[in-house]
């Protein structure tokens, strides 16, 4: 049997985007989700943020594989922030701040950090690293970004939209890994995966 086969993946973590980029790599996985409080202490960098915040979920989920007595797999856990001007965007509280922060991104750059943590649960070794995309937005009227607002897809998602939906059409270009921004850079977890013995492709 390979290791591959030995190690099933668990993504900790309940959003369908990682779920279907985590598919994407055609290895046996599993979804446990980490319901960890996501407040960091002021002063962090962004990289640390997403850093910390990855961790703290894989973290969560091996604890929980743990009392069931589980030993095998690796826990892998994910966060993504949009940062403007060194402030942090995470995900709106109701549609007046998605305005807000729409508003803010229009017509700018702005990056999006995502961390990636790999725990293995059988010899604790954790991994933890991330990736940078920078994103330019297209100048939007009020209307346009009310209009966007209304279709509900920004309420969910770190800086009010989402790239891989209607938000791809307010994006007018990117620098980086695409699926960074989706919100899990598969490129680094391929990367984090070999480390721990476990081959991609």
């Amino acid at each position: 049997m390979s290791i591959n086969e030995q190690k099933t993946l668990i993504l900790a973590s309940s959003s369908p985007r990682r779920q279907e980029l985590i598919g994407s790599l055609q290895l046996p996985f599993e979804i446990r989700v980490s319901d960890v409080n996501e407040d960091t202490e002021p002063g962090l960098k962004p990289h640390e943020i997403v850093e910390q915040l990855s961790s703290r979920k894989a973290a969560a989920v091996c604890e929980m594989y743990k009392r069931e007595h589980r030993t095998e797999g690796i826990v892998i856990g994910s966060d993504t922030i949009v940062v403007l001007d060194d402030e942090v965007l995470g995900k709106p509280k109701d549609e007046q701040d998605a305005f807000r922060m729409l508003n803010m991104l229009q017509g700018r750059k702005h990056e999006v950090y995502s961390g990636v943590a790999c725990m293995d649960l059988n010899t604790g070794e954790h991994l933890v690293s991330h990736h940078v995309t920078s994103v330019y937005m297209k100048p939007l009227t009020k209307t346009q970004i009310e209009r966007y607002i209304g279709t509900g897809e920004p309420m969910d998602k770190a800086g009010s939209y989402a790239i891989q939906g209607l938000g791809a059409t307010i994006i007018e270009r990117i620098e980086g890994d695409y699926f960074n921004v989706v919100g899990l850079p598969v490129s680094l977890l391929s990367d984090l995966l070999g480390r721990l013995g476990i081959a991609v492709i």
